[in-house]
């Protein structure tokens, strides 16, 4: 036995700790000691791989729980979720609070008027898909945006570097039917067992007024010159007219007024809590709200109009699926990047990742070709597949994948390869006519959010809230941002994804629910635009494949190719481009730039994604992580 001496409340005590227990200690500190003096004698640029995968220690531990647990984007939109668990709500009900919260709390990223694709699975196993994405309206054509003439804020100002023709980025022009508030209250309704009133009281909460942090301070601060073009917004983000700084109490006066309505919708209708519910999305998309917003955008000349509202409802649908070594991988439909991950997992089945060192330069230029190539087809083939014919059943075979697979060699490839499905040869957006416009790096797409959740019966809710982000126009005295995601359309004549009215944008928004024979296995989702996928697909190979925990797998360094068709501003392309974490070793780097990638390293506080993810353990725990340098946040219970 060994004695120590701690302090504890103020007063000296002794503590006896057995001999085991000093051993471990003292081999703590020992590796610790060795560790450092490897960092001493090699230097940061020569750390070996072996030292980054096992004993670089993790920001944080991953979070546990047995009842409830939540990993989102921000402190509130977790608390809100917890709320609902400690008040006896399910996953559904925990989500959906999480969801508004976050649309109120988390202005950077998203808003009340923005979008929530959202994956859920049942007690009973059935996994849905509920399409939070709002249409285009139906006054809108893409020969409109061809020949308009842009206007103050809605760019900067032209300069070469991507496709001809633009869709404003900013303004009334790109703005959809709010897609967050029908796929939220249909989740609630269908899934949920709480009354609207319940799961909005964290948002409201908010609404009435909250601290302002410093990444919301600092991101409302760089818009006062758009601000000054719309003055409802200027109103609601300068309320005293000027920027408040972190630490000052921001009001939402009209948003506050717009939820408690909505609450009164509810208490009015008759009937059961579906009927109370249904009675705020008619007064939301068919009542009041959507009245006020008509208004609002025709005195604009915006294309947002009552009719479009009025007409949006959403139905649960199927998600689209492939297995990947016993486990079951579902996501979006082809209106979302989503199936993209589902065409890489198809492709990287038949290559023995698992033979593969972690993050070694074959493991990253399989995976970097390999995504490649589910991109390609994604600018080529995905369009809302209500209004056009995708290719899906080809896109994922695996017959398809494994001649895709073969595309694949030693050296970096500069092409943009789509694949020939469903009968007709692949046309890439890279074979159409290029220019651009120079958008203000004040006014480029603001980033994403995330929530996931998963409770003790086996429920499980992830989504990937977005739109509606900073800088956006305020419809009236609503407090309801517009989203600007029809931004997100291409205006190439015959594309799945060309702009019309009526039609859905391909988005980015893409979250994840993994299933093993049957039972709940991970949910995970990330902001990221067109490097959600590309960050999910590596964390979720980083549980299966390398057998990390939560943490550990969203922690580890991530790459990120950006060989594709931008889904945001003017659709820039970077043939070759690859991006590395700064903690990947100087000779992976290395490697990868002798096999013809243009590689570029980057901090990993600007990784570009910052993804959560909660996978049940084989002894039914419930396991968070949360990326630190995004200030991502989980929550157990």
């Amino acid at each position: 036995m060994v004695e120590f001496v701690c302090l504890y409340h103020g007063h000296m005590q002794r503590r006896r700790f057995t001999f085991a227990l000093c051993a471990c200690i003292a081999g703590i500190a020992a590796t610790s000691a060795v560790v450092l003096s490897q960092q001493r004698e090699r230097g940061p640029g020569e750390r070996t791989l072996q030292r980054d995968q096992e004993r670089e220690r993790p920001m944080r531990f991953s979070v546990r729980g047995t009842r409830g647990v939540v990993a989102s984007g921000s402190e509130p939109a977790s608390e809100a979720a917890m709320r609902m668990f400690h008040k006896g709500g399910n996953a559904v009900d925990a989500g959906v609070a999480s969801l508004f919260a976050a649309a109120t709390f988390e202005c950077s990223h998203l808003g009340i008027g923005g979008e929530a694709p959202i994956l859920i699975r049942t007690k009973e196993g059935k996994v849905i898909s509920l399409a939070g994405v709002g249409t285009m309206p139906k006054a809108a054509t893409a020969e409109l945006f061809r020949t308009r003439r842009l206007l103050a804020g809605e760019v900067q100002q032209m300069d070469p570097g991507g496709l001809k023709g633009i869709i404003p980025v900013t303004g009334l022009m790109p703005a959809l039917v709010p897609g967050l508030v029908e796929a939220g209250l249909v989740a609630l309704r269908e899934y949920g067992t709480m009354p609207f009133s319940e799961v909005i009281q964290p948002a409201l909460d908010i609404a009435d007024g909250y601290p302002l942090d410093e990444i919301r301070a600092g991101s409302i601060a760089v818009y006062r010159r758009f601000f000054e073009l719309w003055p409802t917004s200027k109103a609601h983000f300068f309320p005293e007219g000027r920027p408040l700084a972190p630490g000052e109490v921001f009001h939402q006066p009209d948003l506050a007024r717009t939820l408690r309505s909505m609450i009164e919708a509810e208490k009015k209708a008759k009937g059961n809590r579906q009927s109370g519910i249904d009675a705020v999305r008619d007064y939301f998309y068919r009542g009041e709200i959507a009245h006020k917003i008509d208004t609002f955008v025709r005195q604009h000349d915006g294309l947002l109009r009552y009719e479009d509202m009025a007409a949006f409802r959403i139905t649960p649908e199927e998600p689209v699926c492939t297995d990947y070594r016993g486990y079951r991988v579902c996501k979006p439909g082809f209106w979302s990047q989503g199936p993209v991950m589902l065409e890489a997992l198809n492709m990287l089945e038949g290559i023995g990742i698992a033979a593969m060192q972690h993050n070694s330069p074959e493991y990253l230029h399989r995976l970097t070709e390999t995504l490649k190539l589910a991109y390609a087809d994604r600018d080529t083939w995905y369009g809302d597949p209500k209004m056009v014919n995708v290719p899906a059943a080809d896109l994922l075979s695996k017959d398809y994948a494994a001649a895709r697979r073969s595309l694949v060699t030693g050296r970096a490839s500069y092409e943009f390869r789509p694949g020939d499905a469903g009968g007709h040869h692949g046309i890439h957006p890279a074979e159409h006519e290029l220019a651009a416009v120079k958008i203000d790096d004040k006014l480029m797409a603001r980033d994403t959010t995330c929530i996931n959740v998963v409770d003790k019966d086996g429920m499980m809710f992830s989504t990937t809230p977005s739109g509606a982000w900073l800088p956006p126009v305020m419809a009236g005295d609503t407090g309801i941002p517009l989203t600007q995601r029809a931004q997100s359309f291409l205006l190439i004549p015959g594309h799945p994804n060309e702009l019309a009215g009526g039609k859905r944008p391909r988005v980015t928004l893409s979250p994840t629910l993994v299933t093993k024979d049957g039972k709940p296995f991970m949910t995970l989702s990330t902001p990221g635009g067109d490097n959600q996928d590309q960050a999910l697909l590596q964390v979720l190979l980083n549980v299966i494949e390398f057998g990390m925990s939560a943490e550990r797998a969203i922690e580890s360094p991530r790459i990120q190719t950006r060989h594709l068709v931008s889904s945001f501003d003017n659709h820039a392309m970077n043939p070759g481009d690859l991006l590395l974490d700064e903690r990947i070793p100087s000779s992976v780097y290395n490697e990868l730039s002798e096999r013809g990638h243009r590689t570029s390293s980057r901090s990993r506080w600007n990784s570009g994604a910052n993804p959560v993810l909660i996978r049940v353990l084989p002894n039914g725990v419930l396991e968070a992580g949360a990326d630190p340098w995004g200030y991502r946040i989980a929550q157990g219970w």
